[in-house]
């Protein structure tokens, strides 16, 4: 018995341990439900066992569990809540993506519609609620064999001029690795090799791709600023203006901004 009353002293004169920032929300939900059993579980051995002394006045310790679980409670509706909200930001900007891609097609010679790639936002399907992630190997995912020299053939070509042979080893790099970490890397430098062959809207397509398969990864913040100043020059001026703004709201802080922020005045966005 003062085994158990050592525990449960320990636990109200402790602090609730602050959740850390990059935790998902899943990785939330799952603790407050771990802490909510065991609240109502040590509310249960209080009230049965009559092992608090008559010194202590009020049940306090009982109060400080109710106390606890209101919190507890709160914690869980703000997660929710948050979690709709990362929902519906989700979805919002993969409908926008989709439907950008829909008309750079449309735009594009050639273009089979019905053959898009309905990727969404990080390459990763938006689910009805927010699943556990395992935390990723901070080394990093291994390359396949050949995937190193093969993009870095492609980048030679691009710092050589030979803009065709760049654009084709890249595309020919992001089918033969599909899920590579340097896909994103790719799309970006394919987007370049298409500028240099003048085939714009192909290369804002491509920027487009580079900035959809990892939206925060370093080649982030210039994929969506090519993307956008590609849109300003093929005369799509709106969804340019609203992609390089975005460059500001996702990015605050990078040197892209700038860039971002002179395109936009030269487009004459409001």
């Amino acid at each position: 018995m003062l085994y158990r009353l050592a525990v449960v002293c320990a636990l109200l004169i402790s602090p609730l341990p602050a959740v850390a920032q990059e935790e998902t929300l899943a990785d939330i939900r799952q603790q407050l439900t771990v802490l909510f059993v065991d609240v109502q579980r040590l509310k249960r051995e209080l009230s049965t066992t009559g092992g608090l002394g008559a010194g202590v006045a009020g049940n306090t310790p009982l109060d400080r569990l109710n106390a606890i679980e209101a919190e507890l409670q709160r914690l869980t509706s703000n997660t929710e809540q948050l979690e709709f909200r990362v929902n519906s930001i989700t979805t919002d900007a993969n409908n926008r993506i989709g439907d950008l891609n829909f008309r750079l097609c449309e735009l594009e010679p050639g273009c089979d519609i019905g053959q898009l790639d309905d990727t969404p936002l990080g390459g990763v399907a938006v689910p009805g609620a927010v699943a556990a992630v395992t935390n990723p190997n901070t080394g990093g995912p291994a390359l396949a064999i050949g995937e190193q020299s093969d993009i870095e053939r492609a980048q030679e070509a691009l710092a050589a001029g030979d803009f065709r042979g760049a654009a084709d080893q890249l595309e020919t790099f992001v089918a033969t690795y599909p899920g590579s970490p340097l896909t994103s890397d790719a799309n970006y430098l394919r987007g370049e090799a298409l500028e240099g062959l003048g085939e714009t809207t192909n290369a804002a397509r491509a920027y487009l791709e580079a900035f959809s398969g990892d939206p925060t990864g370093l080649k982030a913040p210039d994929a969506l600023f090519k993307l956008g100043s590609s849109l300003g020059k093929i005369g799509q001026t709106q969804d340019a203006c609203l992609t390089l703004a975005e460059v500001n709201v996702r990015f605050p802080g990078n040197a892209t901004v700038l860039d971002a922020q002179m395109e936009m005045q030269a487009l004459g966005c409001q």
